[in-house]
């Protein structure tokens, strides 16, 4: 052994240690990886509701868009939908489950795939009553409640044979007080006229 460590030195130390740090290094990954199977990786879910502020009119169909992701899980199964919105009201329940809880309500059901991250709600024939603030609410299996930002819905009145009489009628009633407004300055500024025309007169007598 001595002729071999003279031959070539540090051979044996070289590799016993180098063997060693090897082994040592692999029990201790070994050992540190259990702890990180053992702690469950929580979900990291967003929710994003699109647009902020939404208008429409009476009768016309409205999407109120939600789209939700999770970078560290693509598969979005097992997860449930609930739409409610707020109005000076109170809140109500449109849609839980991922089903439509409004009674004898066809009008609101969900629009697109759950698995493709996409639960945008869709009302039919909207109406003034449908205003107000929605928000769309996700519930991951492990309770978790992940709710996006809401959506402002304002719904505009029709105008029909009635608004339009209304509008014209709006119109004649300015067009009228300007012509009173005119009038009454002829008026009032009529004395004051004759007033100025009888001083030039007399100061062109002079």
């Amino acid at each position: 052994s001595a002729l071999l460590f003279f031959l070539f030195p540090g051979t044996d130390v070289g590799v016993s240690g180098g063997s060693a740090s090897k082994e040592n290094a692999a029990v201790t990954h070994a050992a540190a990886q259990p702890s990180l199977l053992t702690t469950p990786e929580p979900w990291h879910l967003v929710v994003t509701q699109t647009p902020a502020k939404e208008k429409a009119k009476e009768g016309e169909t409205v999407v109120l868009n939600c789209h939700f992701n999770s970078p560290r899980r693509p598969s979005l199964t097992d997860l449930l939908v609930k739409w409610y919105k707020e109005d000076e009201k109170g809140q109500m329940d449109l849609l839980e489950n991922n089903v439509t809880v409004l009674p004898n309500n066809s009008r609101v059901f969900l629009r697109g795939h759950l698995s493709q991250g996409d639960a945008s709600l869709v009302i039919l024939n909207v109406t003034t009553s449908d205003h107000g603030i929605y928000f769309c609410e996700v519930t991951l299996p492990d309770g978790k409640v992940v709710t996006g930002d809401g959506t402002k819905l304002r719904i505009r009145r029709a105008l029909g044979l009635f608004g339009i009489e209304e509008s014209i009628g709006t119109i004649i009633g300015v067009v009228a007080a300007g012509i009173g407004g005119v009038v009454v300055l002829i008026i009032v500024l009529t004395p004051q006229l004759r007033r100025c025309v009888l001083c030039t007169r007399q100061g062109s007598r002079q």
